[in-house]
């Protein structure tokens, strides 16, 4: 019994971790049970039919209320969103006060099944939960690349409600499809239909669909169309004018299409960041007039006027408060300010105690540090979301609003999950989520493998960090694998790290992710994580090939009076060095054309792809210059300076 109990205990790879864990004495191995009465959470039937079928556990069945194994009770005396489950005898009480705390019980016990041999066991415990933060909302950018086709929107949602999160919000600047205004709308953009339609089945699984659209600064791909033109601050600018008729016409029509396709939701997100150009152009004499706080807090006003009557709750982002709280003064106090730092920093109190005193409630917004990396950067997301996160419930703040990016347009949503997941644990768990514990748990309750290996792997999150020194002019890893590896500047840079230990721990992480068996559950996430072990194996590589092909053409250069041999010989492998980049370049653009199919709609893929086939063609220009250089060699047994064979 002491041995079962330990096993039971040990087992648990739970993600959020519950409260309150209770073993309870098994007689004896206890079978996974698997039947509901007809009226069991639609939603959450599907959760759980959707992991234990893929782990092979089987689907649940359809039984009698009276003969269910597994039940759903009412407790009015346990808070909203809370739950307690018992597995005993084999069989499962779910208590809740509220169809979301039932559906999260579920969530729990969809992960709690245990490997016992070939087969599975069930451990009998009793668990009381209860989120710590009313709300974990997921943002995602959608509007700067990558736009998820209606088929991964919805495994999005699945996913995240699996893990208890309770909101998703798509960042929108000009991919919604206005009926009235079309023209700035990608030609696979989403449409009112496909707003509703998402925020419907967002509904199903427990989740409010929050829709976010800039309304203020980021919105040149609106300004861009000259029908709009006369509503930038700057000529085809970024910031839409706040005084200017032609502004409010605009996000009259977009916000009120998309609040009747969403249909009430709790909040709607003006966006209303980094508005820096504001005065600087068409709204100088007005900002002169107003003041510039009054003039941002205009807009504010302007855009709850638009809102309100739907009854959602109107959300902006923190960055012009901070840089003058008296916005608060000026502004409904209905608001609810999103405060977003990414950065590794000792403390983010200040910036919550600043919304605090003003009365405001608040969301706390750490960051996926994924924008322009080929990965995210695991030590500075986590580091940021455990802090942040952290003092955010000590603050008892209204919710967790997570950010996704991709400033860059290439990055993957499917390489966020190990970021994202981490905020929804630390949002639900009332005390700290240590990182430790939490990659401890994530192949399992992730993945559906027993397997440290994959534990291991989640090291292609901690790559980045070896190729970022500070103040080196390429800086993120995505812009560095794109640079010319002959760039001075870009060699320095990663001269800085370790390239070798780069690419043996990424070789390391691809034999993993790619040539054992996959994973049962998110098999495409597991493919994204080898793809960017193979970017980074091949960034490194790049460097390295780059360094050589100097060592031996100045080999040539030394030798080419004395020994043409040899000098024929460094200059041919020089060409055969060019040509392993090619291959390399080409090798890696299908893989990523899957990656991003598998999540988004066209898009920017073909501008994407061409970066990869862009860099082949350097790479073959070089191999045919080096072909050159060698031919005119044999004839005339001189040999140019390096830089003019490789000159862009």
């Amino acid at each position: 019994m002491r041995l079962l109990l330990a096993i039971t205990a040990i087992s648990l790879h739970l993600i959020p971790h519950p409260a309150r864990i209770e073993n309870l004495a098994c007689p004896h191995l206890s079978i996974v049970p698997r039947t509901v009465a007809a009226d069991f959470d639609a939603a959450a039937r599907a959760e759980i039919d959707e992991r234990w079928r893929a782990l092979r556990i089987g689907s649940l069945e359809t039984v009698p209320p009276d003969s269910a194994a597994i039940r759903v009770e009412r407790d009015a005396s346990l808070a909203p969103q809370a739950y307690r489950l018992t597995v005993e005898q084999g069989r499962v009480s779910i208590a809740s006060s509220d169809a979301a705390g039932a559906f999260y019980g579920a969530m729990t016990l969809a992960q709690l099944p245990v490997r016992a041999g070939a087969g599975w066991t069930m451990p009998c415990v009793r668990i009381e939960d209860r989120p710590a933060l009313r709300w974990r909302i997921l943002s995602d950018d959608v509007s700067r690349g990558p736009l998820p086709t209606m088929q991964y929107f919805e495994e999005r949602i699945r996913t995240i409600a699996a893990f208890k999160m309770n909101g998703y919000s798509p960042y929108m600047e000009h991919v919604f499809v206005s009926p009235t205004d079309p023209l700035p709308a990608p030609l696979d953009g989403i449409t009112p239909a496909q707003l509703h339609a998402l925020a419907l089945y967002a509904a199903r699984f427990h989740v409010a669909l929050i829709p976010e659209q800039q309304s203020f600064a980021h919105m040149h791909e609106t300004l861009r169309i000259e029908r709009y033109a006369g509503a930038a601050e700057l000529p085809h600018g970024y910031l839409l004018s706040p005084n200017v008729p032609l502004s409010m016409e605009y996000l009259a029509r977009i916000i009120g299409q998309e609040l009747a396709a969403v249909g009430r939701p709790p909040f709607f997100h003006i966006g209303s960041d980094e508005t820096a150009t504001l005065g600087l152009g068409r709204t100088a004499a007005y900002v002169a007039q107003r003041g510039r706080s009054q003039a941002y807090a205009d807009h504010v006003v302007a855009m709850n006027r638009l809102i309100a009557p739907s009854g959602a709750r109107l959300m902006l982002w923190d960055d012009g408060i901070e840089a003058d709280p008296g916005i608060m003064q000026l502004i409904p106090k209905t608001a609810v300010v999103v405060n977003w730092h990414y950065g590794d920093e000792p403390t983010f109190e200040p910036y919550i105690r600043t919304i605090a005193r003003g009365g405001f409630e608040q969301m706390v917004a750490p960051g996926a540090s994924n924008w322009n990396e080929l990965y995210p950067n695991f030590e500075t997301a986590l580091g940021n979301e455990r802090l942040f996160i952290n003092e955010g419930k000590t603050a008892h703040v209204l919710g967790l609003f997570q950010t996704v990016w991709h400033d860059d347009g290439e990055t993957l949503y499917e390489a966020t999950w190990v970021p994202v997941i981490y905020a929804a644990a630390a949002a639900w768990e009332s005390g700290d989520v240590d990182p430790g514990r939490f990659t401890a748990d994530f192949p399992s309750a992730f993945f559906g493998v027993d397997d440290s290996d994959y534990g291991f792997a989640l090291g292609v999150g901690t790559l980045a960090n070896r190729l970022e020194p500070q103040g080196y002019a390429y800086g993120q890893t995505d812009a560095l694998f794109w640079a010319d590896p002959f760039d001075s500047s870009a060699a320095s840079q990663a001269a800085t790290g370790d390239l070798r230990l780069v690419r043996l721990n990424s070789e390391k992480f691809e034999e993993v992710l790619y040539f054992k068996q996959r994973p049962p559950l998110h098999a495409n996430a597991a493919f994204v994580m080898f793809l960017a072990a193979r970017r980074y194996d091949a960034l490194a590589r790049k460097f390295q090939i780059a360094a050589e092909v100097r060592a031996m053409y100045a080999d040539a250069v030394a030798h080419a009076a004395s020994d043409r041999d040899r000098t024929e010989r460094d200059l041919l492998w020089c060409k055969y060095w060019m040509w392993e980049l090619r291959d390399a370049y080409e090798e890696l653009a299908p893989l990523y054309e899957r990656a991003w199919r598998y999540e988004s709609r066209d898009g920017h893929l073909a501008s994407n792809l061409e970066r990869y086939h862009l860099g082949a063609q350097k790479a073959i220009e070089r191999a045919d210059a080096f072909y050159r250089v060698t031919q005119a060699y044999l004839r005339t047994n001189t040999l140019p300076p390096f830089d003019e064979v490789v000159t862009p």
